[in-house]
C-alpha cells in the first residue's frame, strides 16, 4: 500500500506545480498586456529583510543574523560595546555583571563562560561573541554563529565600529565614535592648558595582590589619557610597559614610576596597605594631592560605556567640573 501511495503523492505535487506555474505565467502575460511591470523595484529589495548577512570577521566570513535578538558575549571586554548599541543580551561573563557601569542593566542576563555549553544552549542565542582564545569554539559554532576578536588588535574606536558592523548598527557606532573622539580631544586640550602640556600622568592598580603600572591601550583610562588627551607618560613607565602593556612594581620602587598626576584604579577587595607606608606618602604626587582614586571595577575596560564613565571622571578630577 505504501509503495502505491508515494507515487500518487508525487504525481499530485507535479500537477499542482504545473498548475501554479501556468497560473503565474497567465498572470504575468495579462499584466504585460496591460502594461504592468512584474519586476521587483530597488525599494522592494531594500524593504525585504534577508534575515542574515555575511560578516567578514578576522578569522573569515561568518553568516550572522541581520537583527540579533539573543546575544551571548563571552568576554568582559566587549559586553559594553554591544550594550551601547542597544542589542538584547541573554548571556554575559560574571565580571560584566559585577561592573558598576552596567548595574541594573544585566540583572536578567545569565552569567556564562566558554565552558558552560549546556546553559548557553538553553539560552538559545542567535549570535555568540568572544575573544579569539576562547575554549570550545567549534562547539559554540554549532550552537549559534560565533564571532571572535583579538584583544588590542584595533583601537577602541575601531573596535566599536566592528561591533557596529557585526550587529548591523554601523551608523549608530560611527555616530558615537565621531562624537566621543571630538569631545574627548577637546577635554584633553582643556586639561593640558590647566596642568601643562609637559605634565606626566601614571596609571597604577593593585590586582591579584600585586601592584602594577599601565601603559598605552590597556583600559583603566589609558586610551583616553594618552591617545585622546595626548598627555605624557613618564619615560620609565613607557619603557617598562612597552612589551606587555603593564609592569609589576614593588612599593619601594613605585616612586620611580609615578608621574606628576596619578590615576589609581583601586579595587577595595585588594591589599592596598602600601598607601599607609611612609614611602608612598612621600611621593610628590601623593603629597600634592594629585592621586585620583577610581573604582577599578568600573575602570578596567575600554568599551563605550566605560569610556564615557572615565571621561566624566577625568573632567571632574582634572578640571573640577
Amino acid at each position: 500500500m505504501k509503495k502505491l501511495f508515494a507515487p500518487i503523492i508525487l504525481v499530485l505535487v507535479v500537477l499542482l506545480s504545473a498548475c501554479g506555474g501556468n497560473a503565474a505565467k497567465d498572470t504575468n502575460d495579462t499584466n504585460a498586456a496591460a502594461g504592468v511591470s512584474t519586476s521587483k523595484t530597488g525599494s522592494d529589495l531594500a524593504d525585504a529583510d534577508p534575515g542574515t548577512f555575511t560578516y567578514e570577521s578576522e578569522s573569515g566570513p561568518v553568516e550572522v543574523p541581520s537583527h540579533p535578538q539573543r546575544v551571548v558575549v563571552l568576554t568582559r571586554f566587549l559586553t559594553g560595546n554591544v550594550m551601547a548599541l542597544d542589542v538584547p543580551l541573554v548571556g554575559v561573563d560574571e565580571m560584566s555583571k559585577e561592573n558598576p557601569n552596567f548595574k541594573g542593566k544585566l540583572e536578567n542576563v545569565e552569567a556564562v563562560t566558554d565552558e558552560s555549553l549546556e546553559k548557553i544552549i538553553e539560552l538559545n542565542p542567535d549570535l555568540i561573541i568572544g575573544m579569539s582564545d576562547i575554549k570550545n569554539i567549534d562547539k559554540l559554532k554549532q550552537i549559534a554563529p560565533t564571532v571572535t576578536y583579538t584583544y588590542g588588535k584595533v583601537d577602541f574606536l575601531k573596535q566599536q565600529l566592528e561591533i557596529g558592523k557585526l550587529v548591523n548598527k554601523e551608523k549608530e557606532a560611527q555616530a558615537w565614535v565621531d562624537d566621543f573622539d571630538a569631545r574627548s580631544k577637546k577635554v584633553g586640550e582643556e586639561i593640558k592648558a590647566k596642568i601643562g602640556a609637559n605634565a606626566t600622568v601614571s596609571v597604577i592598580e593593585t590586582f591579584n595582590k600585586q601592584l602594577y603600572v599601565y601603559g598605552e591601550k590597556f583600559g583603566r583610562g589609558t586610551e583616553i589619557l594618552y591617545d585622546q588627551f595626548g598627555l605624557a607618560m613618564p619615560e620609565k613607565v613607557k619603557e617598562a610597559t612597552k612589551k606587555d602593556g603593564f609592569f609589576a612594581v614593588s612599593n619601594e620602587v613605585l616612586k620611580d614610576y609615578m608621574g606628576d598626576y596619578v590615576i589609581f584604579s583601586k579595587n577595595a577587595d585588594e591589599d592596598n596597605s602600601f598607601q599607609n607606608t611612609e614611602t608612598y606618602k612621600n611621593i610628590p604626587a601623593v603629597k600634592n594631592n594629585r592621586v585620583f582614586e577610581a573604582d577599578a571595577k568600573a575602570f578596567y575596560f575600554n568599551d563605550p560605556l566605560s569610556m564615557e564613565y572615565q571621561l566624566e571622571f577625568f573632567i571632574q578630577h582634572f578640571l573640577g567640573k
